[in-house]
């Protein structure tokens, strides 16, 4: 017999007794507590965060077990500009937690990497991106800019141009640095409408315009395609005009081969010409001489 689910959702534990719980355990270093979308946030003092952490992880009922992420956040205009967040999560229970402190650019955080030792990463990350510093931590070195790197991305507060950037040189096989530039090397703007056409010519265009009465005819065309001949173009000519260059160069090469293609089959045809046999009387065979038992030759 199928049988039928509730919700595809997995079951998670409600967050009802969760705050009372912990401000029971935290005490006096809880500075706000709240629930917001389901998640509890709790704002506690800088200097108990490792304290805090540890009596969610080790009490009954509440059994924080891990350790997900460590994200911060910039508010520039408050003494405390940094929030670091804390998120774990309860694996018996299947329901996460949020704890907050906050700092400034000067003070240090305590590290948690004695209660989990995936912090040591994370606590790197806000270091790297925020400039937020954790006392404790034994490897705090940058993790995702390079090394000698100045200033902190996340804090938005460094130039976009000026300095240096980085790349690999296929020339000199190594990374080398060089001034910051914003080249525009293989952009190429066409701001022509396309419902309006376009203003360069294409080969074949002149057959649409009209001809002044009184014109001569054009010749008929013979078996070999005229040959084109192109107007050397200035370099803005070619800069603002690429697509008419290209069909230009087109058509050279159109020319060409075909040029190359006729002078070509002449030659074949001349030569199987000359490596033909002249017509002439067909030889008879030779005979011998002798002659075969039944009389005729052999």
């Amino acid at each position: 017999m199928p049988v039928t689910l509730a919700s595809h959702l997995p079951r998670t534990a409600s967050n009802d007794g969760v705050i009372d719980a912990a401000r029971k355990v935290i005490g006096k270093t809880l500075i706000d507590a709240q629930e917001s979308v389901g998640e509890v946030i709790l704002t506690v003092e800088r200097e108990a965060i490792a304290d805090v952490c540890r009596a969610l992880r080790d009490t009954p009922g509440l059994e924080y077990q891990q350790l997900m992420e460590i994200a911060g956040v910039d508010y520039p205009e408050r003494p405390d500009r940094f929030d670091v967040n804390y998120c774990l999560l309860s694996l018996t229970k299947n329901r996460r937690i949020i704890v907050k402190v906050t700092t400034d650019e000067a003070t240090p955080v305590p590290t948690v990497t004695g209660l989990w030792p995936v912090a040591g990463w994370l606590e790197r990350e806000v270091f790297d991106m925020y400039g937020v510093a954790f006392s404790g931590n034994a490897d705090l070195r940058r993790i995702l800019t390079d090394y000698g790197f100045e200033g902190y991305p996340f804090r938005k507060d460094f130039p976009l141009t000026g300095y240096v950037e980085m790349r690999y040189s296929e020339a000199e096989k190594r990374v080398v640095y060089e001034p910051v530039s914003l080249p525009q090397d293989f952009r190429t703007f066409d701001f022509l409408m396309p419902w309006e056409g376009p203003e360069y010519r294409l080969p074949g265009d002149e057959k649409a315009e009209p001809q002044a009465p009184g014109a001569p005819t054009p010749a008929p065309a013979t078996g070999q395609p005229p040959k084109v001949e192109a107007k050397p173009a200035s370099d803005a000519a070619k800069r603002d005009k690429p697509y008419a260059m290209d069909n230009e160069e087109r058509g050279r090469r159109g020319a060409k081969e075909a040029d190359t293609a006729a002078r070509k089959s002449s030659k074949q045809k001349a030569e199987s010409e000359v490596s033909k046999p002249e017509a002439g009387p067909v030889p008879k065979p030779k005979s011998s001489g002798r002659r075969r038992p039944g009389g005729g030759p052999a």
